[in-house]
């Protein structure tokens, strides 16, 4: 399975997109520990007090994973689509 990364987070893993494996009816939570172990820089940027910060979008099939599924209990597939988008800013 593979996690699509933008903006600092895709500069911190050094690629837009990261793969990991998971076994059979995994969830988000397994997918997203399993993305950590394989970056580990990516630990610092994505949580805070152990917990997924609440300013990073994450997307499961292009919905938003807490608003539209059942959040980090999400259960997934090899073909299911992570995202994860850090806040940005602009003008």
């Amino acid at each position: 399975m593979e996690w699509k990364l933008f903006a600092h987070l895709r500069d911190t893993a050094g690629d837009e997109t990261v793969s990991v494996d998971v076994e059979p009816g995994a969830t988000v939570e397994d997918a997203l520990t399993a993305l950590v172990e394989a970056e580990p820089p990516l630990r610092a940027e994505l949580f805070e007090d152990g917990e997924l910060a609440e300013h990073i979008r994450l997307l499961v099939d292009g919905e938003d994973a807490f608003a539209a599924r059942e959040g980090l209990d999400t259960v997934v597939t090899a073909e299911t689509e992570l995202a994860l988008f850090p806040p940005v800013s602009g003008g």
